[in-house]
C-alpha cells in the first residue's frame, strides 16, 4: 500500500501538471476577436508561445520554396551558400517575430520555407528575399554629373543621326534632339538631386542599359537609382551618378533598429529612420570617410537602390548613421531585420508559392476533431462493452494518455499538424492495443483458476514484453520519419513518438496501479474483465 500511495500521487500530479500547461492553450483558443483586441500585444504573443503551436495546414500561413542562385559565386563560396542562405533566413524570420517556423533544405539548392500564421505575402517574400546588399556610396560631384550628361546627350544624338540600333528611343526622344537624354530628367525641388518622372523611367532605364552610353560614363562611376516618391500630384524617381566602388559596406554594421526621427532635426522628424551602429573598424573608417568628404552627399545604398544620399555636415565619429525616407514604421522594422540578420550570400528566386487561409484551417481543425472523437469514442464503446469494468478503466488511460501527448507538445514547442491530429488517432489504437494483449493474458489466467492478484500480476509480466517489442519497432519507424522527413511527415513522426511513449505508460503503469487499488485497498476478490 505505501509504494501505491506514491504512485497514485505521481499519476495525480501528473494530471495536475498537463491540465496547469494546457491551460494557456485553452485560454487563447477560446478567444474572441473582441477580446483579443483588447489585450496588449506582448501579452497575447506570451499567451501564444505558451500554447500549443498549430501548423500551416491548421491556421493559415505562407509555403515558400526557394531557390539559391549560386551561378554568379565563386568556386569557393559555393560550398555552403544554401546554408548560410538558411541561417540568414531563420534569422530574420525569428526576429519578425514569427512562431515556430519550419525551414528546410531540398535537394542541393533549393530552401522550403513555411510561415503559420503569416498572411501579409508581400511582406514575407521582401523579408525572406530581400538580398540585403547595403553599401555607402559618395555621390559624383555636380560638375563630373553636368559633363557626363552632355557625353550621354552627345551619343545619344550621334546613335540618331547613323541609324544604330536605337530600338529602345521612342519618338518622343527625336523631339529632343539636342539634349536627347538631359530632357528626360527633372530636378527634385526638396534636394536639388535628379529625378524623372515615373512614366518615362523605363525608357531611361533603357536608354542607360545602352552598351554606346555604358561605354561613354567615366570610368569607376554608375548610375543608381533611387526611392519613388510623390510630389504635387507626380510620381518621380531618383536617379543618382555615384562611385562603383563603395566606401564601406554593411559588413561592419553591428546593429540595426528602426525608430521615430528626432523633432530637433525638422527633415526626419516624427518620421519613421532606421539607426545603424558600426562595429570598431567600421566606426573609424565612416569617421574618415565623413571626415574627408565634408560637403558631398553620401549615399546609402541597399540592393542596388538608394535609400537615402544626405550632405556630410561634419566628421561623424560616434559609429552611427540613420536611413531616412522610409515610409512606414513596418517598413522601418522590416529593414532593421534584414540589417542585423545579414545579407544573403546570393540571391534566391521563389520558385514556388502557396498561401492557406485562416478559413481552410478552421475547416481542417473541425474534421480532424470530428474524426478523433469519432474514433475515440468508438473505442471506448467497445472497450466498455467487451472488457466491461476493465475496458473503462482502458478508457480512463486513453483519456491520459491524450491529455499527456498536447501537453508534451506544448512543453516541447512541438507544432501540431493535420497529420499530426493523425497520429493521435493512430495512437489511440495502439494504447488500446496494449490493454487488449494484457487483458486477454489475464482471461486466460482467470480461467485457469488463479486468483485476481496472481491473474493481473502474471497478465502484465507476460504482457509488457510483447507490448515493449511491438511498441519498440514502431518507435524506430517514427524516428527515422522525425529524422529524414519534412514537413507533414514531421507533424505526423513527432506526434507518433510521443504517443508511443505515453500510451505505454498509461497502459502499463496508470491502468496497472488501478487494478492494485482495486485488488489490495479495495479487496476485490473477483474482476469484471
Amino acid at each position: 500500500m505505501k509504494g501505491l500511495k506514491w504512485k497514485i500521487a505521481l499519476i495525480l500530479g501528473l494530471v495536475l501538471l498537463a491540465l496547469w500547461s494546457l491551460y494557456p492553450t485553452f485560454r487563447y483558443y477560446t478567444l474572441s476577436p473582441e477580446a483579443r483586441a483588447q489585450i496588449p500585444r506582448s501579452e497575447l504573443l506570451n499567451l501564444k508561445k505558451k500554447s500549443i503551436n498549430l501548423g500551416l495546414d491548421l491556421q493559415g500561413g505562407m509555403y515558400i520554396l526557394l531557390e539559391v542562385d549560386r551561378s554568379k559565386l565563386k568556386p569557393e563560396e559555393v560550398e555552403g551558400a544554401v546554408d548560410r542562405a538558411i541561417e540568414v533566413i531563420r534569422n530574420r524570420i525569428d526576429q519578425w517575430g514569427v512562431f515556430e517556423p519550419s525551414i528546410q533544405k531540398i535537394g542541393e539548392g533549393r530552401i522550403l520555407v513555411q510561415l503559420p500564421g503569416v498572411l501579409d505575402r508581400e511582406r514575407a517574400r521582401s523579408l525572406i528575399g530581400r538580398t540585403a546588399q547595403l553599401e555607402f556610396h559618395l555621390v559624383a560631384d555636380d560638375r563630373i554629373v553636368a559633363d557626363v550628361l552632355e557625353r550621354l546627350d552627345e551619343k545619344l544624338r550621334q546613335l540618331q543621326g547613323t541609324g544604330a540600333d536605337t530600338a529602345r528611343l521612342s519618338p518622343e526622344d527625336s523631339l529632343a534632339r539636342e539634349r536627347p537624354f538631359s530632357s528626360l530628367l527633372r530636378v527634385d525641388p526638396r534636394s536639388g538631386t535628379m529625378v524623372v518622372e515615373e512614366d518615362d523611367w523605363h525608357r531611361v532605364d533603357s536608354l542607360l542599359a545602352l552598351p554606346e552610353v555604358q561605354a561613354v560614363l567615366p570610368k569607376g562611376y554608375r548610375f543608381y537609382w533611387g526611392k519613388t516618391f510623390e510630389h504635387e500630384g507626380q510620381k518621380y524617381r531618383q536617379l543618382f551618378l555615384l562611385k562603383a566602388e563603395p566606401e564601406l559596406t554593411g559588413a561592419h554594421i553591428k546593429d540595426a533598429k528602426h525608430t521615430i526621427g528626432s523633432g530637433t532635426d525638422p527633415k526626419v522628424a516624427n518620421r519613421p529612420i532606421v539607426l545603424l551602429y558600426f562595429d570598431r573598424q567600421g566606426a573609424a573608417r565612416f569617421a574618415r570617410i565623413t571626415g574627408e568628404n565634408v560637403g558631398k552627399r553620401l549615399a546609402i545604398v541597399l540592393d542596388n537602390v538608394v535609400q537615402s544620399a544626405p550632405v556630410i555636415q561634419e566628421r561623424i565619429s560616434g559609429g552611427s548613421a540613420q536611413i531616412t525616407g522610409i515610409t512606414s514604421m513596418e517598413e522601418a522594422k522590416e529593414l532593421a531585420v534584414v540589417l542585423r540578420a545579414g545579407a544573403l550570400p546570393a540571391p534566391v528566386r521563389v520558385l514556388e508559392e502557396r498561401s492557406v487561409g485562416p478559413l481552410l484551417g478552421s475547416d481542417s481543425i473541425r474534421r480532424g476533431i470530428r474524426a478523433l472523437l469519432i474514433g475515440f469514442l468508438a473505442v471506448v464503446l467497445f472497450m466498455g462493452i467487451y472488457y466491461r469494468m476493465a475496458g473503462w478503466i482502458a478508457d480512463l488511460a486513453l483519456l491520459l494518455n491524450l491529455l499527456f501527448i498536447l501537453a508534451l507538445l506544448v512543453g516541447f514547442h512541438a507544432t501540431l499538424t493535420l497529420p499530426g491530429m493523425a497520429g493521435l488517432i493512430l495512437t489511440v489504437g495502439i494504447a488500446v492495443d496494449a490493454n487488449v494483449l494484457i487483458f486477454e493474458r489475464i482471461r486466460e489466467e482467470l480461467r485457469a483458476g488463479k486468483s485476481a492478484r496472481v491473474a493481473v500480476d502474471t497478465g502484465y509480466k507476460r504482457a509488457t514484453i510483447t507490448i515493449l517489442d511491438a511498441n519498440l519497432t514502431t518507435l524506430i519507424a517514427a524516428l527515422v520519419l522525425l529524422r529524414y522527413g519534412s514537413g507533414p511527415i514531421r507533424g505526423f513522426a513527432v506526434v507518433l513518438a510521443l504517443g508511443i511513449v505515453i500510451s505505454f505508460f498509461t497502459a502499463i503503469f496508470v491502468t496497472r496501479v488501478i487494478f492494485d487499488y482495486l485488488i489490495y485497498a479495495r479487496h476485490r476478490e473477483r474482476l469484471s474483465i
